[in-house]
């Protein structure tokens, strides 16, 4: 007998069935599925994940996913809408701050700096803790490189929000327009203080001598970050 449906993480990508009484049981087998997905295209790539391969390492069996998702493409979209949610709601309270900060046009530049730190915080928690975040990692990078099933690199509302008041907090301070190149560079390459960790995590530990970046060392880390953020801003003072 088929289980019942549940409905997807984002409003953008639906399943293909109507949930009832076994709601739980359906949105669970439907997340073990975009958990697996996540991990396995980003070990492999789109074309390199079987659909089947997929379903084993969730527990399910093959008809399972296209119960859930209709087809191969369906899931990836899904996995797309999966990070997309759980980033914004990670992102939520520094994006909070940031806007509310600059919704008060007497704002300090100290306000305007804790709220980016705020978001460094937030990045750093997000791209270096837990190990999800590293198959999170390696999904974006597979997708980057032209390796998903999207044509084009796809950037959900919450993300452009958070981009577009990050930009404008570097600008406050700098006393430059949000949409100008060199504002939007000084903000990524504030923020690209922590992709060494990310993007070459085992390298980077190495260097320093550390086995894990546990709660010590990642509290080194964010308050290396916030010091050299902080010359940073200093020096693009108008």
């Amino acid at each position: 007998m088929a289980k019942p449906e549940a409905p997807a993480p984002h409003d953008t990508v639906r399943p293909r069935h109507r949930a009832d009484g076994g709601y739980a049981r359906g949105e669970e087998t439907r997340q073990r599925l975009i958990d697996a997905a996540i991990r396995l295209f980003g070990e492999r790539g789109y074309e390199g994940a079987s659909t089947r391969d997929i379903a084993r390492l969730a527990g399910v069996n093959a008809p399972a996913l296209q119960y859930y998702f209709d087809s191969k493409e369906g899931l990836y979209k899904a996995c797309m809408a999966d990070l997309s949610c759980s980033a914004e709601a990670h992102f939520a309270p520094a994006l909070a701050a940031m806007e509310a900060a600059l919704a008060d046009p007497q704002a300090s530049r100290e306000t305007l700096m804790e709220a980016f730190f705020l978001m460094q915080d937030a990045t750093a928690d997000r791209l270096l803790l837990s190990d999800e975040a590293q198959h999170r990692r390696l999904f974006i990078a597979q997708d980057q490189a032209g390796r998903g099933a999207l044509a084009e690199v796809q950037e959900g509302p919450g993300k452009q929000r958070l981009k577009r008041a990050a930009a404008e907090v570097v600008a406050r301070l700098s006393g430059r327009p949000a949409n100008d190149p060199l504002t939007l560079l000084r903000m990524m390459t504030a923020q690209g203080q922590l992709l060494v960790f990310h993007v070459v995590p085992k390298t980077a530990l190495q260097s320093l001598g550390w086995v894990q970046l546990d709660g010590e060392h990642l509290a080194l880390l964010k308050q290396t970050v916030r010091e050299q953020t902080r010359a940073l801003i200093d020096s693009w003072a108008p």
